[in-house]
């Protein structure tokens, strides 16, 4: 199973396009991931990731209706304990 998932831009590493990288704040854990696939992204702008790449850009409120889910899904696990 593959999963991919959304993070907002905090910063730009500008350069060669296929190198091109960003600060990617997951939740309050950044990661720098390449922005290759993604060349009209902005700081402040939220992408989906996988395996430590953009995939896609994505809407503000998609990327808050899935961190709601994983919030949720986090309560439910942390209820079970």
């Amino acid at each position: 199973m593959c999963l991919a998932v959304p993070g907002k831009v905090i910063s730009i590493n500008e350069g060669e396009p296929i190198m091109r990288t960003g600060r990617v704040s997951f939740g309050g854990v950044i990661r720098e991931i390449n922005l290759a696939c993604v060349p009209e992204v902005k700081v402040d702008d939220y992408v989906l990731a996988h395996v430590g790449v953009a995939i896609s850009v994505v809407d503000p409120k998609e990327a808050e209706r899935v961190f709601q889910y994983l919030k949720e899904i986090e309560n439910l696990s942390n209820s079970e304990e």
